[in-house]
C-alpha cells in the first residue's frame, strides 16, 4: 500500500517562517506576529480570512515571494518598510527608510490633542519634524476645520508626508514647509505638536537593529543628553503659540524631569501636564504660556 504525503497547511507554512525569524534574533512573539503580517500582506487577506484558512493547504500565492520577505525580515528590516506602511490611529501611513515608523506611543499625542482642542473650530495646527506626516495627517482628518503646517528639514521626508496627505484626502488643508524647527515661521498656532529626536548620542549602539540600521539618524539622535531638539523647539515656540495654545511633546523614557526644567528655565512657558503611555512611562508633555 502506497502512503500519501499530506500537503502542508497555511499554519505550518507560517510557523516555519516564524522559526526562521526566531533564529535571526526575534522574540517568539514578534516572530509569530511578523510571519503572519507578512503572509497576509502577500495574500492581501484580512485577518479574519487568514484565521479561517489556517488548516487549509498553503495558498498558491505564498511561495517564493513570501520567502523573500521573510529573508528581508531576517536581516532585521522593519515590517513597516517591507510592507510599505504602518497603521496609525486607524489609518495606513506610508513608510520608507527616509522616515521613522509611526509608533503606538505617538498616538498618545493625538489622544491628548483631541481632548484639549474643540474638533469643529477653525484651528491652526503646527507639526514640527513631521516625518511620515502621521501626526499632521491624523490631526487634519480628526479636526476637519483645522489648517495644518507640517515642517521637516528633510525634503524626502516631506514627500512621504505629502503622499500620506493625498492618500487620506487632507492635502488641501496641510501646508508642507522645508525648514529647521521653528525658523522662519510666524503666526499664532492653537496647537503645536512634535515627536522630535530624543535619543542620546551615546545610546545609539543600544537601539534595536530595526531602528539603528534602517531609520534616519536625523530623526533619532539629539546630542549628548538627548535634549537638543527640545531646546530648539522651546527656544522658538513661545512666539508661535496663541495665548491659549498648547504645545504637545513626545518624550523619551526618563526625560520628563529634564524637559520640565528646560521649559521652565525659559520663564515664558510652563509644563501643565505629563501623560504616561500604556507602559507607564511619562511620554507626552503639555506646555502652555506661563
Amino acid at each position: 500500500m502506497t502512503g500519501s504525503t499530506r500537503p502542508p497547511t497555511l499554519a505550518e507554512r507560517v510557523q516555519f517562517a516564524a522559526h526562521r525569524l526566531v533564529d535571526a534574533g526575534l522574540s517568539g512573539t514578534d516572530a509569530t506576529v511578523d510571519a503572519e503580517v507578512l503572509a497576509r500582506h502577500i495574500l492581501s487577506w484580512t485577518r479574519s480570512r487568514y484565521l479561517s484558512a489556517l488548516r487549509d493547504p498553503v495558498p498558491a500565492g505564498l511561495g517564493a515571494a513570501y520567502d523573500a520577505l521573510i529573508a528581508r525580515r531576517c536581516q532585521r528590516e522593519p515590517v513597516s518598510q517591507i510592507t510599505g506602511g504602518r497603521e496609525f490611529w486607524g489609518r495606513n501611513i506610508r513608510v520608507t527608510r527616509d522616515v521613522l515608523t509611526p509608533r503606538p506611543e505617538t498616538e498618545l499625542l493625538v489622544e491628548v490633542a483631541l481632548e484639549l482642542v474643540p474638533a469643529f473650530e477653525e484651528l491652526r495646527v503646527l507639526d514640527l519634524g513631521t516625518g511620515s506626516g502621521c501626526l499632521a495627517v491624523t490631526l487634519a482628518a480628526e479636526l476637519p476645520a483645522s489648517r495644518v503646517t507640517a515642517v521637516d528639514l528633510s525634503p524626502v521626508a516631506l514627500e512621504v508626508a505629502r503622499s500620506n496627505a493625498i492618500r487620506h484626502g487632507v492635502t488641501e488643508r496641510i501646508e508642507f514647509v522645508e525648514g529647521d524647527w521653528t525658523n522662519g515661521l510666524a503666526g499664532d498656532f492653537h496647537l503645536i505638536v512634535s515627536n522630535p529626536p530624543y535619543v542620546r548620542d551615546a545610546d545609539t549602539d543600544r537601539l534595536q537593529p530595526e531602528v539603528r540600521d534602517y531609520e534616519p539618524w536625523l530623526a533619532l539622535t539629539a546630542g549628548p543628553d538627548g535634549l537638543d531638539a527640545f531646546r530648539n523647539i522651546v527656544e522658538g515656540v513661545g512666539v508661535l503659540l496663541a495665548p491659549d495654545g498648547r504645545l504637545l511633546l513626545e518624550l523619551g523614557a526618563g526625560q520628563a524631569k529634564d524637559l520640565r526644567a528646560l521649559v521652565e528655565a525659559r520663564g515664558t512657558l510652563r509644563v501643565t501636564d505629563i501623560r504616561d503611555d500604556l507602559q507607564g512611562i511619562p511620554r507626552a508633555a503639555v506646555v502652555r504660556r506661563a
